[in-house]
């Protein structure tokens, strides 16, 4: 792409800020009795999640696994999600109230020789812009690639983009799925789980591109593994949650960090949904302040464009 105009993204102060107006937490997920049906849930605090309807929603084709909830400047629910465990496509769908959605299409991300396009994210740290991440396989190991809604009046995709050094790190390397990048203290922090030893490892970038370094390997946070499906959200208090799908133990775990992502604490697993769900996404949300970080100008919502 010819010109990308990045912003300074999510600072501690107005992650802080952010934070602490949040009135609710929106959970999507899928379960471990389907990965063709949409689960939503609703929190006040990021732990206690009740049911506000099951089988929300169902492609007219394909899975609906690892679903990431945005909600854009137009006021809608936003969705992101795997189609299939092979194949070149994710999934868009959008609802105006969480509970029923509409299926927008199946958007083919042009990466020569894609085999497999898992996990797609939404990031919200380009100023201006909708981001997604999504992790993409040529055959030779997964690495995430950011795909940018360039004009956010008639958002069009932009190519994908690899993020600079994360990737297979030798030959027969399964490289890194399920990246979710955090804006945070001036720098970008990439949480993604190494395919090959089944951890969620940590990088760090001055950019959200990078080129990432890795400061957090192996058990470094003391997670355990495998541990995938991760999601990171802003606490009230000035912390950060991950939460960790066990996905072999069929248990989910919750982490938090108080100290800039050093430390965590123990994984916690998380009350009455352990032994459901799949692949959670978070979303908090503040009545007074709707809009996403970084999506200063308005638009009509994604578009899935060809």
């Amino acid at each position: 792409m010819a010109v990308l105009s990045v912003g300074a993204g999510m600072g501690r102060r107005d992650a802080m800020a952010r934070a602490s107006a949040v009135t609710r937490y929106t959970m999507t997920a899928f379960t471990n009795g389907s990965d063709n049906d949409l689960y939503v849930y609703e929190s006040e605090d990021a732990t206690t999640f009740t049911l506000l309807r099951a089988c929300a929603y169902r492609p007219p084709a394909g899975l609906v696994r690892d679903p990431s909830l945005l909600r854009h400047t137009d006021g809608g629910y936003y969705l992101a999600y795997t189609t299939a465990g092979d194949g070149n496509t994710i999934g868009f769908a959008r609802s105006a109230d969480r509970l029923t959605w509409t299926h927008l299409g199946d958007y083919p991300v042009p990466v020569l020789r894609a085999k497999a396009a898992w996990a797609p994210t939404w990031f919200t740290g380009l100023s201006g812009y909708v981001s997604v991440l999504v992790s993409i396989s040529t055959g030779q190991g997964f690495r995430p690639y950011l795909i940018i809604a360039t004009d956010p009046a008639r958002p069009v995709w932009s190519p994908p983009i690899p993020l600079a050094g994360i990737g297979p790190q030798q030959p027969g390397h399964l490289g890194y799925i399920d990246t979710t990048v955090v804006p945070y203290g001036g720098s970008y922090y990439a949480f993604t789980k190494n395919e090959s030893t089944k951890y969620i490892e940590l990088a760090v970038a001055s950019g959200p591109l990078g080129p990432y370094r890795f400061i957090g390997t192996g058990d470094w946070a003391g997670w355990g593994a495998p541990r995938e499906g991760h999601c990171v959200i802003p606490l009230p208090d000035s912390g950060h949650r991950i939460y960790l799908d066990a996905y072999t133990e069929k248990r989910y775990f919750y982490s938090d960090s108080y100290d800039g992502f050093r430390t965590w604490t123990p994984p916690v697993q998380l009350p009455d949904l352990s032994g459901t769900i799949r692949h959670v996404s978070v979303l908090p949300e503040s009545a007074g302040t709707p809009l996403p970080a970084g999506l200063s100008n308005p638009g009509p919502g994604p578009a899935v464009t060809a």
